[in-house]
Parts: structure tokens; C-alpha cells; sequence
């Protein structure tokens, strides 16, 4: 907490104006989660949200404090303060309108501002949560509503590398990034970045780098468009451990089959990502798709009490799966990049139950035994291995 109220008092005294947000610290979020699961299994939304926001209050309120401490003046405030209303959804509520007011006015007086992240009203004054990853949305969200020059986000790597640097120690340091394949990269599981944030970014155009909390070290910048690497085809690879295939078989071949199934899982707000529909026979369909392992669930009961209207011979579910994907602008213009990505992930022993492509991106759904050979080799054979050391964490480097 005074390594952070430091380095916010040096960004002032480089003559920045500061508008500061933050999360919950350590693992304060997950103890609140299973306090509650203690005293109920299954608690109500509402009551989470409003539990969930303590956390973060309790962050804003210190780093004030010790902000104070270095003899600068300091504000916190929650995120209805700041101006943050939202949509009336429980724990993945999306930003509707920010009304700054507040907080520039503290800034006019020359107050460093500190902001509750993941959290927001809506306009029947009902607290909300943005979901996992909130607080980047908040910050680069609050960035675009007072026109801020930069958002810097601070986390535990020194920028945006091109796997995860705890699995693959000579991965590549990015300088830059498009907005593009940044998405790509945290929607597809790479967690330096929240999916949401990148969005907000791209669409207020938000000048953004990510810069570790322990160094001084250059970060990343995520912009409109990278230069692209003399060589480099792709530009990062990401993994999600965060998948369930569930499978459909013995449907009916018949039309509004698939608008049948995924209207109703719409219905219920799950998120679909891979589908894949097989072949035909004696006139019945077998189809699969993926969601995230903590809808699965939610996704069978759905499917279940689709029996009576779309019968069906059986529905399975597989939970030990990853997802693993490259991403890179370069790849548009280069055949042949998906195919040796399924030869090196053959070479490993690994079969593939799924793909999904884009014009920057393809994901396969492998099983989870051999995840990080498979992510090591597809590093290797992309020519994204480096000799520099990787920096994760550490202790603050003077300047």
C-alpha cells in the first residue's frame, strides 16, 4: 500500500493530475465469496454485490490514507460516487453512463482521486459488479469519460507478453499491440487484460499501457494498430482453462433446431463460443458446442428442459478441456498458419476435439493434460522464444 501511495505521489510530481482505481487486495474477494457460501450455498445475487463492494472500499480508503501520510491531499470514492451507473444485472452488470462530476471537481482542487473499481448504481440506486477483471474496465472506462491523457494499468508483469511469461520463461516482451489482437489475446484467456476494458478502449480510442506495479521498466502499449515484427506472423498465444464441451446427439435434422437450443441459452445469459455441427445421418444431427465450466451446469439444465419440444437420443459434457489459441494480425496475409499449428499440436501426442477461427486468431480445444508443452511448443515453432528474462513480480527497482 506505500509502494503504491509512492508511486502515485511521483506521477503527480511529474505534473500529472491522478485519478487512481483499485481492486479489493489479495484474496479478500475469494474469503467474502466463501464467507457467504458458509451461511448460504447459494446466495442471492443482491446480497453479493453488495458484499463484494467492501473490498474495494477497503482499498480506496487506505491508499487514501497513506496518501495522506506523504502530505498530499487525497479522495476516495466508491463507484456510484464516481459517477458509474449501470445496467440492472447482478454480478456482470455493464456500464450504462458515467457522470464525472465529482471527480473532476477533485481534481480542479487539486486532489489525487482514488476509485472503488468493479462497481457501479443503476438509476434505481441498486449496487452492482461489473464481474472477474472489473476494475480495469472502470479504469479505462473513467479514462475515456474525463478525456484522460493515458491509463496506465499496473499489475504483477512489466507489459503484455506473448504467452504467459509463468509458463513459458523466454516469452516475448510487446511493445506494442493493436486493439485487435489484444482482444483477442484476453478473450481467449490471456488474464493481463480484462475482454471488457480492451472494448472500451478500442471504442474511446483510450491511449493504454500496461506497466508493472514493481519496476520502472517500459510496458505495452495497446493501440489502433502495432507495427508488425520483421518474421513474426503471430503475435501472442493464450489458454483457457475455463471450458466445458457440452454435446447434443440425435437431433432432429430439421430447420430452427440450433435457433431452438441457443435462443433458450441465450435466454438464460449464457455465453456460447465454439459450435460444431456433424454430419447427417438417418436424418438425425449431432452437435457440440463450449461455454465457460462455471455455466456449465446452468447450460445442461437448459438443454434438459428442451426435452420435451426438441427429443434427442443424449446429451454428454467433457470438463477437462483447455483452449488454445495464436493470435496475430500477420496471420491474414499468411496461409498455412492454422495447419502448423494442428501439425505441432499432433507432434505433441495431443488430439483436437475442436477449432474456431478468425482472419487473427485460431483456437483449438485440446485436453488439459498437456497444456503447457503444447503452449511450449507452439512458442517455439511461431519464433517467439527470446533470450531476455522475463520479469513476474519482485521488489520495487529504484530509480
Amino acid at each position: 500500500m506505500k509502494r503504491v501511495a509512492k508511486r502515485i505521489v511521483e506521477k503527480q510530481d511529474e505534473g500529472h493530475q491522478c485519478v487512481v482505481v483499485v481492486s479489493a487486495m489479495g484474496d479478500t474477494t475469494d474469503d467474502l465469496i466463501d464467507q457467504a457460501k458458509l451461511l448460504n450455498p447459494a446466495p442471492p445475487a443482491r446480497e453479493m454485490d453488495m458484499l463484494m463492494t467492501t473490498g474495494e472500499q477497503i482499498s480506496i480508503s487506505l491508499l487514501s490514507m497513506a496518501i495522506h501520510q506523504l502530505g498530499r491531499s487525497a479522495v476516495s470514492m466508491t463507484g456510484w460516487q464516481a459517477g458509474f451507473r449501470t445496467e440492472p444485472v447482478h454480478g456482470k452488470a455493464r456500464i450504462t453512463n458515467i457522470v464525472p462530476e465529482r471527480v473532476q471537481a477533485a481534481l480542479d482542487e487539486g486532489q489525487i482521486v482514488i476509485v472503488a473499481g468493479f462497481q457501479g448504481m443503476t438509476e434505481d440506486g441498486e449496487i452492482t459488479t461489473f464481474g472477474r477483471g472489473g476494475s480495469d474496465t472502470t479504469a479505462v472506462a473513467l479514462a475515456a469519460a474525463i478525456q484522460a491523457d493515458v491509463c496506465e494499468i499496473y499489475t504483477d508483469v512489466d507489459g503484455i507478453y506473448s504467452t504467459d511469461p509463468r509458463i513459458v520463461k523466454c516469452a516475448r516482451k510487446l511493445k506494442e499491440i493493436s486493439y485487435d489482437e489484444m482482444l483477442e489475446l484476453a478473450n481467449l484467456g490471456a488474464a493481463v487484460l480484462h475482454p471488457r476494458a480492451v472494448e472500451y478502449a478500442k471504442h474511446h480510442k483510450v491511449h493504454l499501457v500496461v506497466r508493472s506495479s514493481f519496476n520502472y521498466n517500459e510496458g505495452t502499449a495497446v493501440k489502433e494498430e502495432a507495427s508488425v515484427e520483421q518474421g513474426v506472423v503471430v503475435s501472442g498465444i493464450a489458454y483457457d482453462k475455463n471450458v466445458a464441451r457440452i454435446s447434443i446427439l440425435g437431433v432432429e435434422d430439421i430447420p430452427g433446431v440450433l435457433a431452438q437450443v441457443f435462443g433458450a441459452l441465450a435466454e438464460a445469459s449464457i455465453n456460447v463460443d465454439i459450435i460444431v455441427q456433424s454430419g447427417v445421418q438417418d436424418g438425425k444431427a449431432d452437435f457440440s458446442f463450449t461455454t465457460s465450466l462455471s455455466e456449465s451446469k446452468q447450460a445442461l439444465d437448459v438443454i434438459h428442459g428442451l426435452k420435451s419440444r426438441l427429443p434427442y437420443r443424449e446429451v454428454t459434457s467433457e470438463t477437462d478441456l483447455v483452449k488454445v489459441s495464436i493470435v496475430g494480425a500477420g496471420m491474414i496475409s499468411h496461409p498455412g498458419v492454422a495447419a502448423h499449428m494442428f501439425d505441432v499440436i499432433s507432434k505433441q501426442g495431443v488430439s483436437i476435439k475442436m477449432v474456431s477461427t478468425s482472419e487473427i486468431k485460431t483456437s483449438c480445444v485440446i485436453e488439459n493434460s498437456k497444456l503447457e508443452q503444447v503452449v511450449q511448443a507452439l512458442h517455439t515453432a511461431y519464433n517467439l522464444d527470446t533470450d531476455a528474462q522475463v520479469f513476474v513480480g519482485g521488489p520495487q527497482v529504484r530509480r
